[in-house]
């Protein structure tokens, strides 16, 4: 169910950087970064600027994206793509496509990464628990003999 809040957002056609900012928990410099690297187009007025639904739109994805792991210059590309035909084409499909198998194939390589580094760590583990059970068997069978070398000496 949509909030008040959102559903007048989405009757809203502009917005301020600190309006998006706030709702997509981001600062308003990276808003600012995601204009200078060409990804969002406010129109100004005087020194403020105003972004549009679309923007909105464009940031909500730049952020998706950078979840999927997506650089900014692919997702630019996609949105360079979109924006030659406005409803998309084939080309754009298709390099989605593409980018998306390459990042499957990163996170698939990335899980494979960590089990192995995983497996690792528990071999490590384990040597070390094995080396401090070894020293301390070794310390207290020291402690014991020293303890008892007295004794010996007072009973003869």
């Amino acid at each position: 169910m949509l909030s008040d809040l959102e559903i007048s957002m989405d009757i809203k056609k502009t917005y301020s950087i600190s309006e998006l900012a706030k709702e997509f928990d981001v600062t308003t410099r990276s808003v600012r970064f995601y204009e200078d690297q060409g990804l969002l187009h406010p129109t100004r007025r005087g020194q403020t600027r105003i972004f549009s639904s679309k923007d909105r739109v464009r940031l909500k994805l730049i952020l998706r994206g950078k979840r999927m792991g997506f650089s900014l210059s692919e997702t630019k590309e996609l949105f360079d793509l979109w924006d030659e035909t406005l409803s998309g084409n084939e080309k754009q499909l298709l390099l989605m496509l593409d980018t998306l198998a390459r990042k499957r194939a990163q996170l698939e390589q990335q899980k494979n990464d960590i089990a192995q580094a995983e497996m690792e760590m528990d071999t490590a583990e384990a040597r070390c628990r094995e080396a401090l059970a070894d020293l301390q068997q070794r310390k207290r069978k020291q402690t014991k003999a020293t303890t008892k070398e007295p004794e010996s000496i007072e009973q003869k």
